[in-house]
């Protein structure tokens, strides 16, 4: 959710952790959940330096001295760079490997230094993470096309935000280029990119003040259903929670 951002996948006998964006303590224990011991991990990778995806980094790396993933620009941005060992720190570019895995990053319009998102191929199959989107690019469409799954952002509904109770400039920044996909914005990339087969869509980084997870799906659904598109059949879609976990075996 947007309070607080973490993702697993796993490939094979490979785990990547996206984003460190809750405490340690609720790290190891969401793991556990999933069977995952948190020293078992192959590697961590950042999209940006906002608190809310580096919050638990610090502690996390520190405790487990795992190889972290992050553009250059993003490293100079993290407060807890310095503390962090420096065997564990590593810069990226566009493409790189973590095990069998080959991790794609691509660019995303967003208020930070240098934000991605990340595709991961593995054995034919091609699985997108793609939150913290201002608008939507040509970039981001390329990266999701083709994509067997996505978690994607639909962080928003446009009214409750414009009508809720955040002050002005923050709702301009929500809404602006480099903030949040609204759920339309959502629905606008899934229909555009007109999955050949079935695509498995995670609706994520909703905010708990300006949306909820039935509103989304409702609004997303409904959009591609009056595009033509058969949600459930052409696309599923998939709802998260910001304290619970949704997990997907594919």
């Amino acid at each position: 959710g947007s309070t607080g951002n973490v993702a697993l996948f796993k490939f094979g006998n490979t785990r990547i952790l996206v984003d460190v964006g809750i405490s340690t303590r609720r790290i190891e224990n969401k793991l556990a959940l999933l069977g995952v011991k948190a020293g078992d991990l192959d590697g961590v990778i950042i999209t940006h330096e906002h608190t809310d995806h580096i919050k638990g980094l610090d502690v996390f790396i520190r405790r487990y001295r795992l190889p972290v993933f992050a553009r250059g620009a993003t490293w100079e941005a993290i407060p807890c760079r310095g503390k962090l060992p420096a065997e564990c720190c590593n810069i990226i570019d566009k493409e790189f490997c973590i095990g069998k895995v080959g991790v794609e990053a691509f660019s995303i319009p967003h208020d930070a230094a240098d934000p991605v998102g990340f595709a991961f191929h593995y054995r034919q199959k091609k699985w997108v993470m793609a939150t913290d989107i201002g608008m939507i690019t040509e970039n981001i469409l390329k990266a999701l096309t083709g994509a067997d799954l996505a978690v994607l952002e639909s962080n928003h509904d446009r009214e409750m935000l414009i009508n809720g109770p955040y002050p002005r400039f923050l709702k301009q920044r929500i809404m602006g280029r480099y903030g949040h996909l609204s759920n339309h914005d959502a629905a606008s990339i899934l229909e555009r990119i007109a999955p050949q087969q079935q695509m498995q869509v995670f609706l994520a980084h909703l905010s708990q003040q300006n949306n909820n997870p039935n509103l989304a799906y409702n609004t997303v659904s409904q959009f591609l259903a009056h595009k033509g598109c058969n949600p459930g059949e052409d696309i599923k879609l998939h709802l998260t929670y910001p304290d619970a976990i949704t997990s997907y075996r594919g």
